[in-house]
C-alpha cells in the first residue's frame, strides 16, 4: 500500500526536540503526574491505587469506567459506544480502516490533518477535496459541500475546531451538514480533538455524533486535557459501527495501558478543573496572540474561535518551509509551514498553548526575524 509522506508528523518529528520556543505545539501546556493528581484531590490514595496496579493486559475496549466518562462528554452515549484507542490519531486510523472501501466516494473538508484524506486514499477511496477559503473564516461552503456530495457518497470528513486554523463551527452549521449528509446517506466522521476549547463560552459544545445517527466522532484527551503522554484516544459511534472497528482494532491494539486507563478516567471524572486550568491558559494566550497580530504590520490572519492553533500569513516573498527553516535556524523558533496544509503562500501555523512565556518569547524572536 503507498501512502503520501506525512507531512507535519515528519516536520515535528525533525525541529521539536530542538527548539528553544515551540510555538508549533498543539496540546494545552502538559501536565506532569503530580499536577494530574493534586488537580483531582487524593494524590496520596491516588498513588496508592497507582503503586497496586498490576502491568499485565487491560481490558481490551477501554475500562467500563474510562468509557463511560468518555460517554459523559456526549449526549446520551453509553460505554458500549465507546471504543478506547492509542491517541487521537489511532481513533481516526482505526476508523477510517473500519469503514473505507476501495473505490467508496469520500468527500474532505481541508484544510486539516493530513491523515483525514491521505488515509481515504491509501486505501483506495475516491477523495474530493474541498477547501474553506479564509474570506468564509474556514468555515465549510455548505453550498459548495452540496454540489460535491453525490448519491454515491459514503462518507464526508471533516475536523472541527479545526487544526490549523482554529475556526469553530455552531450548531447550525453542523445541522447544515448533517442535512447534506443525510439527503444521499453519507456518513459523517468528525475528528473533534479539540472540542471543550471553545475560546468564549462554556464547555458543551455539540458533537456531530449528537445531532445525527451515522455519525463518527473521534477525540482524545492530547490537546483539551494536556495529557497527551496518555495515548489515549477513543471512536463514539453507533454500535454497529464499534464492532467493525473493534474487529479491526484486534489487529492493531491488544489492549489499552492500565496505567493510562486509570489516570485517563481520573482526568475526566474531574475535567472541570483540568478544563478550569487549560481554558484560563488558551484564552490569555490566545489574547496574547491577537494584540501581537494587530501590532505586527508584516503578518494577517483569521482569528481563531476554538482550539489551540491558528494560521498567520507572512508578507514574505518565499515559500512557508523555507520561511520556517530560516526562522527556526536563526532564532530556534519553530512554526509548523503552511505547505504542510496544502497553503501555497508563505503562512504558517502556530500553536498558542504553550507556557506564556513561551509564547512571548518565541513570538519577540519572530518579530525580530521578520525585521531584521
Amino acid at each position: 500500500m503507498k501512502i503520501a509522506d506525512f507531512g507535519v508528523e515528519i516536520w515535528m518529528n525533525e525541529y521539536e526536540t530542538r527548539a528553544k520556543f515551540n510555538i508549533a505545539e498543539t496540546c494545552v501546556e502538559s501536565m506532569t503526574v503530580h499536577e494530574l493528581l493534586a488537580l483531582c484531590g487524593d494524590e496520596e490514595r491516588h498513588l496508592e491505587v497507582l503503586r497496586r496496579i498490576h502491568l499485565t493486559y487491560g481490558d481490551i475496549p477501554g475500562s467500563e469506567r474510562l468509557r463511560g466518562a468518555v460517554a459523559s462528554l456526549y449526549k446520551g452515549r453509553s460505554a458500549e459506544e465507546v471504543l478506547i484507542t492509542d491517541g487521537g490519531i489511532g481513533s481516526n486510523f482505526i476508523a477510517l480502516w473500519s469503514f473505507v472501501e476501495p473505490g467508496d466516494e469520500v468527500v474532505a473538508l481541508l484544510p486539516t490533518y493530513q491523515q483525514l484524506y491521505a488515509l481515504p486514499e491509501s486505501f483506495g477511496a475516491r477523495v474530493t477535496r474541498l477547501r474553506a477559503r479564509r474570506e468564509n473564516a474556514f468555515r465549510p461552503d455548505v453550498e459548495e459541500l452540496r454540489r460535491a456530495v453525490t448519491h454515491r457518497t459514503r462518507l464526508i470528513v471533516l475536523n472541527y475546531p479545526n487544526n490549523p486554523t482554529g475556526a469553530s463551527l455552531d450548531e447550525d452549521a453542523m445541522r447544515e451538514i448533517v442535512a447534506v449528509a443525510d439527503r444521499v446517506g453519507a456518513w459523517i466522521l468528525c475528528d473533534e480533538i479539540y472540542r471543550g476549547l471553545e475560546h468564549q463560552g462554556a464547555y458543551g459544545a455539540p458533537s456531530f455524533t449528537d445531532l445525527y445517527p451515522r455519525a463518527i466522532g473521534t477525540g482524545s484527551l492530547s490537546k483539551v486535557y494536556s495529557l497527551a503522554g496518555l495515548r489515549t484516544g477513543w471512536i463514539v459511534a453507533p454500535r454497529e459501527f464499534l464492532e467493525e472497528c473493534s474487529r479491526h482494532r484486534d489487529y492493531t491494539t491488544i489492549s489499552c495501558g492500565r496505567v493510562n486507563d486509570y489516570l485517563a478516567a481520573l482526568a475526566l471524572e474531574h475535567r472541570d478543573r483540568v478544563l478550569e486550568r487549560n481554558l484560563a491558559l488558551v484564552r490569555s494566550n490566545a489574547a496574547v496572540l491577537g494584540e501581537w497580530v494587530r501590532q505586527e504590520p508584516l503578518v494577517s490572519w483569521t482569528a481563531p474561535r476554538a482550539g489551540t492553533t491558528a494560521l498567520l500569513r507572512f508578507q514574505r516573498d518565499q515559500g512557508s518551509e523555507a520561511f520556517c527553516r530560516e526562522l527556526f535556524d536563526a532564532t530556534g523558533t519553530m512554526l509548523v509551514p503552511g505547505s504542510c496544509f496544502e497553503f501555497s503562500d508563505c503562512s504558517a501555523r502556530i500553536g498558542f498553548a504553550p507556557h506564556t512565556e513561551t509564547l512571548r518569547g518565541g513570538l519577540g524572536a519572530l518579530s525580530a526575524f521578520l525585521h531584521a
